[in-house]
């Protein structure tokens, strides 16, 4: 009888395992991950945003209706950096003591499944607040999270940025 109990529990266990594999793979993960870090050195926001290609590609083929787009191999005369540059511009934005900051797109590189994007804002001295509005994928996927790390004056700061709230506020002492 205790034989047959051990031989049900494993097969159990390893239907649950199954089973919470199935789900996943019907629920995937959506999510972002920048980085805002400040060079006191070149005084600028140095800012590292990854996210998963597939994710972008289908908002970016939302918004330009071309449901067959590549965004690695676009054609008719587009380039990559152009079609994410653009996205990017409409999607993140970034607030230093309540004035809107001009994103510089330096590029992109492929890394596995995302795409790591590099943007800066120059000539930025000192602030007491940065307000980031990130809502990158979130008109693709109503569970999309946008996570925000910033490093200014001390350790690091983060934010959750959701579809209800895309945007958020982070405080530093003056130092």
């Amino acid at each position: 009888m205790l034989e047959q109990m051990a031989l049900f529990l494993s097969k159990f266990e390893t239907m649950i395992t199954l089973f919470c594999s199935f789900l996943l793979l019907l629920h995937p993960i959506h999510l972002s991950v920048s980085e805002i870090n400040y060079s006191e050195k070149d005084k600028a926001l140095q800012i590292t945003s990854r996210i998963f290609i597939d994710d972008l590609e289908t908002s970016i083929r939302k918004k330009l209706n071309q449901p067959e787009l590549d965004i690695l191999k676009p054609n008719a005369g587009q380039t990559t950096d152009q079609l994410v540059s653009t996205y990017i511009n409409d999607h993140f934005k970034v607030k230093l003591d309540n004035k809107p900051q001009k994103l510089n797109y330096l590029g992109h590189e492929i890394e596995d499944a995302a795409i790591i994007c590099y943007i800066e804002i120059e000539k930025v001295k000192k602030f007491k607040t940065i307000e980031v509005f990130n809502s990158i994928i979130q008109e693709t996927h109503e569970d999309q999270s946008n996570l925000v790390h910033v490093t200014y004056k001390g350790p690091v700061k983060s934010l959750r940025l959701l579809r209800d709230k895309p945007v958020d506020i982070l405080t530093f002492e003056s130092k």
